[in-house]
């Protein structure tokens, strides 16, 4: 879609609401909000991603495939496939010609703070028009803002979610100084719809954890959150090997241990590593070739991670840290828990859901072993899944039923509310006319609607903040600051 008309990033539908609004509109105010949860365990969602959606796409998607193109390539563009789909007689583009001509979105984007946690129903964002002739653009950006917004904030909700388990544990098992941000890693980039599903979704990830396999995830952060991987924690990968390696050397030696000899004393002899031990036999490698290399492991300026990627992941990553705990031995942590010696370490690359997660993270800390003996791996079914009440709940926009609804327009500049309200189905409900967010008294998010849009903008305390207008980024956040207010400590 890199160089398709900026404005033919709709349903066909929008193409003709403009014709269909009351012919004196000025201005009109629409809200995304999540409506309701389909996840009993959530009933919050994390703001998440508008930053980037703005700076990829209002700022440099329409500037490249919209206002820096002549205008007579957008129109004859706009004009062939509507016609073609919908007929010439059902739409107009004088007005797609006017925008072109201002030159840049006449669009003001008031928001909370990224990384707030949004009750249901409250508003996370609001969209409308600074100029009285596009009174019409902020629904006609609706379905580009939807399908590109949901996705991250579901994935930093599941990051959210996990960082809660890796703190409960964390704080009963580890040391403080522990790094509780590299316990858990995404490994779901090969899972993922495509490419750019895999770049935000680990992006939302890297909100609570520093671990991903997925390298473009940095770019990105850096590109829209203002922060620098040389200078900072972005995100952080690992040497690891993977069954082409094993099995091809396994081919050439006719054994494993040559390689793991290999990788110990040449390849990564001051490096840290992991390396996938199933390729035939977890549990020979464990039992009997890994006591053939203690010296070497002993000796090596590293940690070498043992990793299964086949049977009960809850029994094979404990059992291993049991393992390597009777072969290796520890120390006692300040807390009264076993930590392995520093040369060894238990690793499961992905199917850890939520559940697997806290099961595992029980086990040891039931056997008096901190969680930090174990690095786990979230993967791409539980970056797009959730299990629960033995139902899997798959993610998409419905998950909170994340929409963006018209709730105020000015007539003649004179204000009308405006909302709906279903007979049946009643989450669907919306706002009705212009809202303030703000903190009650307990600190919980709440919002107010029945305002003027003049109203609701002079409102003292009013957590939607302008972040973007005319087509510029009015106020932006680091991902430092996003993570602070996510997480608050310890990353």
């Amino acid at each position: 879609m890199k160089n398709t008309n900026a404005m033919l990033l709709i349903d066909f539908y929008k193409a003709v609401h403009q014709d269909m609004l009351p012919e004196s509109i000025t201005k009109s105010v629409s809200y995304f909000t999540p409506r309701m949860s389909r996840v009993d365990c959530w009933q919050e969602v994390v703001m998440f991603g508008l930053q980037a959606f703005i700076k990829t796409y209002l700022i440099d998607y329409f500037n490249e495939n919209f206002f820096n193109v002549p205008v007579e390539e957008v129109i004859e563009d706009y004009e062939r496939i509507l016609d073609a789909a919908l007929g010439k007689n059902a739409y107009t583009s004088s007005r797609i010609k006017s925008l072109h001509e201002l030159g840049y979105l006449p669009i003001e984007i008031i928001a909370v703070d990224e990384g707030t946690m949004i009750p249901m129903h409250v508003p996370m964002f609001g969209i409308t028009n600074t100029d009285e002739r596009f009174a019409w653009l902020p629904q006609a950006l609706e379905s580009l803002i939807s399908a590109e917004m949901w996705h991250p904030m579901i994935s930093a909700t599941v990051g959210a979610t996990y960082r809660k388990i890796v703190n409960k544990y964390a704080d009963l098992t580890c040391d403080d100084d522990i790094s509780k941000a590299r316990l858990l890693g995404d490994f779901s980039f090969r899972g993922q719809e495509c490419l750019q599903s895999a770049v935000k979704s680990s992006a939302g990830w890297c909100l609570s954890f520093l671990n991903t396999a997925t390298v473009p995830v940095i770019p990105f952060l850096e590109k829209n959150y203002n922060c620098d991987c040389t200078k900072e924690p972005v995100a952080f990968g690992s040497p690891s090997t993977e069954h082409s390696v094993m099995c091809s050397n396994f081919a050439v030696d006719g054994d494993e241990i040559t390689l793991l000899r290999r990788l110990l004393t040449e390849i990564y002899p001051n490096t840290s590593f992991s390396t996938v031990l199933d390729s035939y036999d977890y549990w020979n490698i464990i039992d009997n070739v890994l006591p053939k290399l203690k010296p070497e492991i002993m000796a090596h300026n590293g940690c070498m991670l043992m990793r299964g990627d086949s049977g009960d992941c809850v029994e094979v990553v404990t059992r291993t840290v049991f393992k390597l705990w009777d072969m290796f031995g520890g120390t006692i942590n300040s807390k009264g828990y076993k930590v392995l010696d520093p040369h060894v370490k238990a690793i499961y690359g992905d199917s850890i859901t939520v559940q697997r997660c806290e099961e595992i993270y029980k086990i040891l800390e039931e056997n008096k072993f901190a969680v930090s003996n174990v690095a786990l791996g979230v993967g791409s079914f539980s970056m797009q899944c959730i299990e629960e009440n033995g139902e899997l709940k798959p993610f998409t926009r419905d998950t909170f039923s994340s929409c963006i609804k018209a709730t105020y327009c000015e007539i003649d500049n004179k204000p009308f509310p405006i909302f709906k309200n279903p007979k049946e189905g009643g989450f669907k409900k919306s706002q009705k006319g212009c809202c303030v967010v703000f903190k009650d008294e307990k600190g919980k998010l709440q919002y107010r609607d029945e305002l003027n849009w003049q109203q609701a903008c002079a409102e003292e305390g009013n957590l939607l903040k302008t972040v973007f207008k005319n087509g510029n980024i009015i106020r932006e956040q680091s991902l430092k600051e996003i993570r602070d207010r996510l997480n608050y400590n310890n990353f």
